[in-house]
């Protein structure tokens, strides 16, 4: 297997001491960072309603990204389709395709991203993703300019602006569900390591490719994992930085979500500790070398050769080097 490709999943973390439009800021010069170290692509995602993650729309920090950038991939990891009509999404990114032709990506999902009051105040007419894979169906005919089935009540809808070419969907899924409807499909697939720490990730890439059926949208099973890694200095820096996003996990599995705290100010208890350590024991998380150890390791495990990082720290300077020093282990640039 070649060197890994590496990709970033950002997600415009809430930290401490700092306000929830810097966020945003935030995650437009990290693209314009990652794009200068190579990375291959740069994906944001969607949450509502929530306390740590404030990215709310993908499709607008993506032109925001489009106009700053100019090589690395751009997308959503990802829309969440049921809260939407398939031809206003279709319609969203045939416009950033139109402003960065032949760089976006548009990964798909069927989780809230919310809670259930956010998702229905969202679309109030919603199914809970029952309509998903028509959905789905319907967003790639009108993505790529194909004609709907026949009989369908929009068959004669275009969706505007047509180009040669179009927006690559991405299936995302922390379960086997999204793994069997990519595989049915025919389309790339993103399995959410971050959310499970890898649990069920094995299992759906083996029902993915064993089940995938070639499309003109993807002639060969074609997967990607994300994963949260942290590289720094050294392995006790690392620890030391891990305390933040430990801390909010911890505070997570009890049902509280909360700002990103900074790692000096972090208290955890003796009783905690056992959590701390396993959580660091699954986790890409050490000096460079280590996470680029561990990151080929499990990639070649897998199967890869891509994997996207996700990286949370409270200080945007630590998760800039983290980056930089990953691109220097896997020579991106």
């Amino acid at each position: 297997m070649t060197d890994l490709a590496l990709s970033v999943l950002d997600q415009s973390i809430a930290v401490s001491g700092a306000s929830e439009d810097q966020a945003i800021r935030d995650t437009i010069a990290m693209a314009q960072h990652c794009e200068a170290l190579g990375y291959r692509r740069f994906w944001v995602s969607e949450h509502h309603n929530h306390e740590s993650i404030v990215g709310t729309a993908p499709e607008i920090l993506i032109a925001a990204m489009a106009a700053v950038t100019s090589r690395i991939r751009l997308g959503s990891a990802g829309v969440m389709l049921p809260h939407y009509s398939a031809l206003h999404v279709a319609e969203q990114f045939r416009v950033l395709d139109a402003i960065a032709p032949g760089r976006i990506d548009l990964g798909v999902g069927r989780a809230p991203g919310s809670d259930g009051r956010t998702a229905y105040a969202l679309n109030p007419h919603g199914d809970g993703g029952e309509s998903f894979p028509a959905q789905t169906r319907d967003l790639l005919h009108w993505l790529h300019g194909l004609p709907l089935p026949e009989g369908h009540a929009f068959r004669s809808i275009a969706a505007h602006p047509r180009a040669v070419s179009a927006p690559e969907v991405w299936m995302l899924g922390s379960s086997d569900y999204g793994a069997q409807l990519a595989a049915h499909l025919g389309l790339p697939y993103a399995f959410a390591h971050f959310i499970t720490d890898g649990r069920g990730a094995e299992q759906a890439l083996a029902l993915y490719r064993q089940n995938f059926r070639p499309s003109q949208f993807c002639p060969a099973p074609t997967a990607t994992l994300c994963v949260w890694a942290l590289a720094a200095e050294t392995e006790d820096e690392a620890r030391h930085l891990f305390r933040s996003r430990a801390r909010w996990r911890l505070d997570r599995n009890r049902g509280l979500l909360k700002q990103i705290q900074p790692p000096d100010t972090v208290q955890i208890s003796a009783d905690e500790q056992p959590e701390i350590d396993a959580l660091w024991q699954r986790s890409f998380a050490g000096s460079a070398p280590q996470v680029a150890g561990k990151l080929r390791a499990y990639a070649q495990t897998m199967q890869l050769d891509e994997l996207v990082i996700l990286a949370w720290t409270h200080d945007q300077v630590a998760r800039r080097r983290s980056y930089e020093l990953l691109a220097r282990e896997f020579s991106l640039t």
